[in-house]
């Protein structure tokens, strides 16, 4: 069974390549939405797991796990973090005055949310002992 940031991954990509001969009752902009929401889950849910292992004390607060990734997973992990949720974020919500996002742009965000599992998944099993114990 996949854990669960995988599988929300890959009802993501279902909802924008729907196989072949299946009902298309949503249209592709209502689909990307939805795919975009699921997507926001699985990053939101591998910080939870990344957090729980590295250190279990860190606080809830989506603000202070993003600003505080920097010192633990790096510059660079942090930033794609911070920059694909928020792109995610505003994917999801519905403006009336805008159209929805584009299946293309979600596919983007979909391989970027899964490269940021794996670092994710890689980077708490490689944090070094003393920054556990430090929060």
């Amino acid at each position: 069974m996949k854990a669960l940031p995988e599988r929300l991954v890959a009802d993501a990509d279902r909802l924008l390549l729907p196989p072949a001969g299946a009902a298309q009752g949503l249209a592709p902009g209502l689909r990307a939405r939805a795919a975009a929401v699921l997507l926001r889950m699985a990053l939101e849910h591998a910080l939870d797991t990344y957090w729980r292992q590295v250190t279990p004390r860190m606080t809830r607060v989506g603000k202070h796990r993003m600003l505080c990734l920097e010192w633990y997973a790096g510059r660079d992990t942090a930033r794609r973090c911070r920059t694909t949720w928020a792109a995610l974020s505003a994917a999801c919500h519905y403006r009336t005055c805008e159209l929805p996002p584009a299946p293309s742009e979600i596919r983007v965000r979909l391989e970027e949310v899964t490269a940021l599992l794996a670092v994710l998944d890689t980077g708490a099993a490689a944090a070094p002992a003393d920054s556990r114990a430090q929060a």
